[in-house]
């Protein structure tokens, strides 16, 4: 109950202050703009224009992701009212997890106004139901993952300056595991390969397909990263 009550409240705060707006007006432009200029340019395949609209659109749901949680638990540190809120009768962890919900929730709203892009596809092609699906999925998946890894940078950090400088350092190492594993050899071309963000584990979603160890992937992320910031949150708890 407590979870549902913090995470009400912070929803509202993202349409009470500007930075939602901000976030959410940002994402759909830049998203949009490269729709027409990349997706829609030169004879493409339906199924080739919603692959790329996918790749484009979990890539910066990430960035959105970590901008929407570097305030959660930052901001309360530095206006003081974390003091607060630790010292009420809350779990640690009904606090990380509600306002991992709230920002979750904005991303999916904000996810689910993209819709009309690949719809437009329909004006001079088809689009495949289950290829939509799959591929909103993994926007979603990669999405909370970014949340959760910018709700642990937060957790960590004094302000949120440094918040999203450390979420957005995490998640691009994260991204460039990808790459590290095309240049080393097993075994730990195999350990960059699976702590890959992207290249990997939203292929898949992006083509269309739902495979069972990307789903377990992105939600062993988001598990651990929340997990991390329960941690954090418990020990300064005690300090």
């Amino acid at each position: 109950m407590n979870t549902l009550l913090i995470a009400r409240r912070e929803l509202g705060s993202y349409f009470r202050t500007m930075s939602g707006y901000i976030i959410a007006a940002v994402l759909l432009l830049i998203v949009g703009l490269i729709f027409n200029v990349f997706c829609l340019v030169g004879e493409k395949l339906s199924a080739e224009v919603l692959s790329q609209f996918f790749f484009w659109t979990g890539g910066f749901s990430v960035v959105a992701g970590l901008f929407l949680s570097m305030r959660l638990i930052a901001e309360e540190r530095q206006t003081g009212t974390l003091v607060l809120l630790a010292s009420s009768p809350i779990h640690d962890w009904e606090i990380v997890v509600g306002k991992f919900l709230s920002a979750f929730v904005f991303l999916a709203l904000i996810v689910t106004a993209t819709i009309y892009m690949p719809l437009l596809i329909l004006v001079n092609g088809k689009i495949s139901f289950g290829h939509l699906v799959a591929g909103y999925l993994g926007v979603l998946l990669i999405g909370g993952a970014g949340i959760a890894i910018g709700t642990f940078a937060s957790a960590i950090a004094r302000n949120q300056v440094f918040a999203i400088i450390f979420g957005s350092c995490i998640a691009l190492a994260m991204t460039l595991s990808w790459m590290l594993a095309k240049v080393t050899e097993r075994p730990l071309n195999d350990v960059f390969v699976s702590l890959a963000l992207h290249g990997k584990h939203f292929p898949p979603f992006q083509s269309g397909s739902i495979h069972l160890r990307d789903v377990v992937y992105y939600l062993m992320v988001t598990y651990v990263a929340l997990f991390a910031a329960i941690r954090v949150m418990e020990s300064r708890r005690w300090r």
